[in-house]
């Protein structure tokens, strides 16, 4: 395992790290024990950073992460997020009584003292202007109850914007092999100011494991069902923003990047990335946790393969991608 600076921060975190929406809810059916096991596979394979959020499973899946790193809060990093669990639209949200709330509970649930990074999740752009609610993150910040604070943004329009707010140190942004749009504006720029990337929606929500086919269906309890076309929140949460059909139709285009098979070669793209921190794909059993480590041996892409990537980004996929990004 690779590890890199999150940032100017001090933490240097795995390259391949891992995110916990799907053990926690909102992806079918999950098994708490074959996720515990799942999380204790990444660690052994030298993975110290997770993504999660009070939102995944209504806090579930802080409390299995804090379960499993129980006695390793040294060596194991969490990232974790506020504000979805109440109205994103109401500055009350952002007060420092509601966001001390959250971050309280986020840390009994995580059975922590400190969170190593505390996220907005996905606040409207107004909230991020209005600014308010950095000010109360500092505050918290100097209590150590946080050791840094970053936002979840969906678009590069607030990314940059929160380039400009002097103590943000991470953007979590969604991007992948068909979601290409950070990497011409966003990610240059964070880099010269010292700002991590965390690559959310890694594998697209399945699309880029080549495992699916048209017509494909999902549970009810399953984002990939009832969020499909953004009925729940915004649609590129989902499949990236593509209509599932034409996202399984798109992936069957790219089986030519190899390496093994679709989700190591994917991960592999967005590894091959320097301003990236690091790739933070979801799971559900163990195998899906091998399958993803693996990413970090197989082959770097060329410049000609990232060429012909960019290009096939631009002229087949960039006019598809529905919801604002």
């Amino acid at each position: 395992m690779k590890y890199r600076q999150l940032g100017d921060t001090d933490l240097k975190v795995s390259e391949l790290s891992f995110g916990t929406w799907a053990i926690g809810g909102s992806w079918g059916k999950s098994n708490d024990q074959e996720a515990v096991l799942g999380l204790e596979y990444a660690m052994d394979a030298g993975v110290n950073f997770f993504d999660t959020a009070d939102v995944y499973g209504d806090g579930h899946a802080e409390e299995l992460l804090g379960r499993a790193t129980k006695g390793k809060e040294d060596q194991i990093y969490i990232a974790s997020k506020f504000c979805r669990a109440g109205d994103i639209h109401n500055l009350e949200t952002y007060s420092e009584k509601s966001v001390r709330a959250y971050c309280e509970a986020n840390l009994k649930r995580l059975q922590r003292e400190r969170i190593d990074l505390f996220q907005i999740h996905c606040p409207p752009f107004e909230i991020i202007k209005h600014g308010g609610v950095f000010d109360v993150l500092d505050q918290l910040q100097q209590e150590g109850k946080i050791r840094h604070y970053g936002v979840s943004v969906e678009t590069v329009e607030e990314g940059l914007y929160c380039l400009d707010i002097p103590n943000v140190k991470a953007l979590q942004v969604i991007f992948n092999m068909l979601r290409q749009k950070p990497l011409y504006d966003l990610f240059p720029k964070a880099s010269k100011k010292g700002v991590g990337i965390l690559a959310r929606v890694p594998l697209a929500s399945g699309l880029l494991t080549g495992k699916f086919t048209k017509g494909a269906s999902f549970a009810e309890d399953d984002h990939r069902n009832f969020n499909r076309d953004g009925a729940a929140f915004n649609v590129g949460e989902t499949f990236g923003g593509l209509e599932f059909n034409k996202g399984v139709e798109l992936s069957n285009e790219l089986k030519w990047i190899g390496r093994g098979n679709m989700t190591r070669a994917a991960l592999r793209y967005i590894l091959d990335q320097d301003s990236i921190t690091c790739a933070i794909p979801g799971f559900k059993t163990v195998k899906q946790v091998e399958d993803s480590l693996q990413a970090v041996d197989v082959p770097s892409f060329s410049n000609e393969e990232l060429a012909k990537l960019e290009d096939f980004y631009q002229s087949e996929v960039h006019s598809h991608i529905r919801g604002v990004y």
